[in-house]
């Protein structure tokens, strides 16, 4: 536009100069010579205010030009003061709010589907929540998640937490599959190995025992007695060992508890545990076997992740579309939010726009203005020029008359 308006200038002097040459050839050219005249003075006035505003014209120091950057922090404060004022208040903040609803605007965009039958959160939620974690820094991450578990399990008395679930577990009779497991592992066990139980009975009989064949009949009678204790144990939940087993667990839960002694030889195991290198390896280890997991699952559309929080969303979504009373509590919680948000930070946003403008040097804003409304500021030209010259000949046509 700046290319437009310099060559319609270009043009006015041109046919002033035609004008000037032919203008005794025929009256009309009279008229074409005061519009040309009168054109290059309207485009040239024109052109000096609009350079004004930004830079110094042909780089003169005339006064009260260059407005913008020699202005440039009392532009930046009436800036800061029109936003507080017109858009700021807790009353306009209020005013436009009520005007809106911002819950079913939200269910409208949480339920819309999209082409492939899916929700739009669902498209993208799961995506983002992928890349989020592809950007965090994983070793970073993982340490301050470890540094987190590390210190809450610092503060967490163990002991008394393991002996309520102990005791609430024997109360409910969920400690019987796995002693049942435990019982049948110890005869799969006893069976696998029946010829190592074999060998050491033979080493350990003496010289008689092995020349008279009993030590074989020893060993028989072990593993069958063995054998048999284990099944009555599985089949007999009052059998003597399970009640000495239970016994021995709710003890041991009291301990844990109520003995201090047990409390605190539970708390110095779990700190050696805590200080174990090892165990900070492994967890690295698996907290990064955690994160790839999930981003593989937020990246598979047809996984449970992306599913059902794409699902639970769109539900939401829904709720809020279609309740009135629900939409009228959020936009009422919205309001509020708002207009807190407008009563307490208010000043600070304004003085952050004050202030960051004021950092700007005055070409920087002298840019990004001229940027915005430099194409409409060249029209100014032209039409200073169109003008300009219709005056000129109009001013040409009654000094004819007279």
């Amino acid at each position: 536009m700046r290319m437009v308006a310099t060559g319609l200038l270009l043009a006015m002097a041109a046919l002033f100069l035609v004008a000037r040459r032919y203008e005794g050839v025929h009256p009309a050219w009279g008229y074409a010579l005061a519009f040309a005249e009168a054109a290059m003075v309207g485009g040239l006035a024109d052109w000096f205010a609009v350079t004004a505003l930004f830079r110094r014209p042909l780089g003169l120091p005339i006064p009260h030009t260059a407005i913008i950057p020699e202005n440039k922090d009392r532009i930046a404060d009436t800036m800061a003061a029109f936003l507080r004022d017109n858009f700021l208040t807790p009353a306009v903040v209020a005013r436009r709010l009520r005007a809106m609803n911002l819950a079913l605007a939200a269910g409208n965009f949480l339920s819309a589907p999209t082409g492939g039958g899916q929700s739009r959160i669902r498209a993208g939620a799961a995506e983002l929540f992928a890349e989020v974690l592809e950007s965090l820094d994983p070793e970073r991450l993982g340490g301050q998640v470890k540094a987190g578990l590390r210190g809450q399990l610092d503060r967490l008395e163990i002991a008394p937490l393991l002996g309520q679930m102990l005791e609430a577990a024997i109360a409910d009779k969920r400690h019987l599959p796995l002693l049942e497991s435990i019982l049948r592992w110890a005869g799969a066990t006893l069976e696998a190995n029946e010829e190592l139980v074999r060998g050491m009975i033979h080493q350990r009989a003496n010289a008689l025992l092995r020349l008279t064949g009993l030590d074989e009949r020893l060993a028989n009678a072990v593993l069958d007695g063995l054998y048999k204790l284990i099944a009555e144990c599985i089949v007999d939940p009052d059998h003597p060992l399970r009640r000495k087993v239970e016994e021995g667990l709710e003890r041991f839960a009291h301990d844990l508890g109520h003995d201090p002694a047990m409390q605190a030889r539970v708390e110095r195991m779990k700190h050696e545990l805590l200080d174990n290198p090892a165990l900070a390896r492994w967890w690295e280890g698996v907290w990064e076997r955690i994160r790839r997991a999930l981003i593989d699952l937020a990246r598979d559309p047809d996984a449970a992740l992306a599913g059902q929080f794409g699902d639970a969303l769109s539900e939401l979504g829904q709720a809020l579309r279609d309740d009135p009373a629900l939409q009228l509590q959020i936009n009422r919680f919205a309001r509020r939010t708002a207009v807190g948000v407008a009563t307490r930070y208010g000043g600070q946003i304004v003085t952050l726009v004050s202030d960051t403008v004021k950092r700007w040097d005055a070409r920087t804003v002298t840019g990004r203005i001229e940027s915005a409304v430099g194409r409409d500021l060249q029209f100014i030209r032209v039409n200073g020029t169109l003008v300009g010259g219709l005056v000129g000949v109009t001013i040409h046509t009654v000094d004819g008359w007279l």
